[in-house]
């Protein structure tokens, strides 16, 4: 009861208001027809009795960690018509929309098809869109960038990243592998791929444990 008790509050404050102001008579059904259409609004799809909650957002942000932006600026460039298009997607993941940030990846494959960069954040959003899994569209974006740049270490890097996120750790490692060695000799990229590849070596010589052992 206590929603319609408020809703009874907020008419009779209207109507006090009217009073008070000594406001034309002219506006009076005009207020009283506002009230009316509210309250029967309310009436009809109101659920008072509904213990009240914060609001919840309907998707969770995305973090896009400094690291990782800083990496993929030493392994692509940052200032260039594509990677535009790919900070614009990291925004959009910031928010936890992976639609939107596919969406905007798609828009710059438009303007420029040729793109490995755009077509390897396209194989990233896919994944993450589809719960970060490796799904048969994100497998193609993937592939797709390899095809246009062989010999560039990103594509299989950020492909075996996806496997790492979806919890495929022996499908990374082989892609891990190319990236290192598709890296120019003393970056510091590839110096960050190679130590990422030990740790990830050292999490695959770990012994497994049955469920019921501690």
């Amino acid at each position: 009861m206590s929603g319609y008790l408020t809703l009874a509050l907020f008419g009779l404050l209207a109507f006090s208001a009217l009073v008070i102001f000594r406001l034309p008579r002219v506006l009076w059904s005009i207020a009283g027809a506002a009230l009316f259409l509210g309250a029967a609004g309310y009436a009809w799809q109101g659920r008072p009795g509904l213990a009240a909650h914060p609001a919840t957002p309907t998707t969770e942000p995305i973090a896009v960690e400094p690291a990782v932006i800083a990496l993929r600026d030493r392994m692509i460039g940052r200032y260039t018509a594509d990677t535009a298009y790919v900070m614009a997607s990291d925004a959009m993941l910031r928010t936890g929309d992976t639609a939107a940030a596919t969406q905007v990846v798609l828009g710059g494959i438009r303007a420029i098809p040729g793109s490995y960069i755009l077509w390897t954040q396209l194989g990233t959003n896919l994944a993450l869109h589809d719960g970060n899994q490796m799904s048969p569209p994100a497998l193609a974006a993937f592939r797709q960038a390899i095809r246009l740049a062989p010999r560039h270490p990103a594509p299989v890097y950020y492909m075996g990243l996806a496997y790492v996120r979806a919890g495929n750790l022996p499908a990374a490692r082989p892609l891990w592998k190319r990236a290192a060695l598709l890296s120019a000799p003393g970056s510091d990229y590839g110096k960050e791929i190679v130590r990422q590849l030990i740790m990830l070596d050292r999490v695959l010589a770990l012994p497994l444990r049955n469920p019921g052992q501690r």
